[in-house]
């Protein structure tokens, strides 16, 4: 009951914001295209290691202080539409952003390389990771559904960069391949973090100028194999048993055609 009260404010709470989503400054593109152009992958925090004697960081997941309700025991209403745009796959070639977000269940996080903020990307990393895991012990389910990450920093994160950073699970050859994508600009990027509400501002040095650190409220959208969006998780309710349950209920949902 707690969760159920928890998670409907959370739900109001986030389409209420839907009519109001801050849109991306326009300064966010000149800071964009002011950070330093050459991207150091050794800084990478994901299926790849940090530079040589550095610690990763210190990951605080979100305690989980209820029982999940089972899979298929509630309902995921549309919240919001599909979005659509360009983006790059590893190799650098130009896609829609729908070939990665219809016909399965996916889950769709926004991220950048280098990102060690232990509540921002490397959270959502360890998350996603346990969940496919999970997914991948039911090889039914493992056929249904998809991740994807798209970087926020087309200038560092290039094709190069994020192929890097995915590793393994970016391999064609992986038994549930984890798509790693990026974008040829700023411009091309803006439409859909707007069309989602997921908002991000690069913060500036004592000198005024922008580093390469990206402020952003961490959110997961889970989608329907039609692309729309059915729940949205804040750090707040980043938990594997969730988010896995979620994945469920919409693959249950499909099976019975709803």
């Amino acid at each position: 009951q707690r969760w159920t009260t928890a998670r409907s404010r959370w739900r109001t709470r986030r389409v209420e914001r839907r009519g109001r989503v801050v849109k991306f400054a326009a300064t966010f593109a000149v800071n964009v295209a002011g950070v330093v152009l050459a991207c150091n992958a050794g800084l990478a925090w994901g299926a790849n290691a940090l530079p040589t004697g550095a610690a990763p960081p210190s990951i605080k997941a979100p305690r989980q202080g209820f029982v999940a309700p089972a899979a298929g025991s509630y309902e995921l209403p549309v919240i919001q539409a599909p979005t659509n745009g360009r983006v790059l796959d590893l190799d650098g070639r130009v896609h829609e952003l729908a070939e990665y977000t219809r016909g399965k269940v996916t889950l769709l996080s926004f991220m950048y390389t280098y990102c060690v903020d232990p509540i921002g990307c490397p959270l959502a990393y360890k998350t996603l990771a346990a969940v496919r895991e999970r997914v991948l012990a039911q090889a039914s389910l493992a056929r249904e559904v998809r991740f994807v990450s798209l970087s926020f920093d087309p200038v560092n994160d290039t094709p190069d960069a994020m192929k890097l950073y995915g590793g393994p699970l970016a391999s064609p050859a992986s038994p549930m391949r984890w798509h790693f994508l990026t974008t040829r600009s700023v411009a091309e990027l803006k439409p859909m973090l707007d069309d989602l509400g997921q908002d991000v501002t690069v913060q500036l040095g004592a000198d005024g100028q922008p580093t390469r650190v990206f402020n952003h409220m961490l959110k997961l959208f889970l989608l329907d194999a039609e692309g729309r969006v059915r729940e949205i998780y804040s750090t707040a309710f980043l938990m594997p048993d969730v988010l896995f349950n979620d994945i469920l209920t919409l693959s249950l949902a499909s099976r019975r055609g709803g």
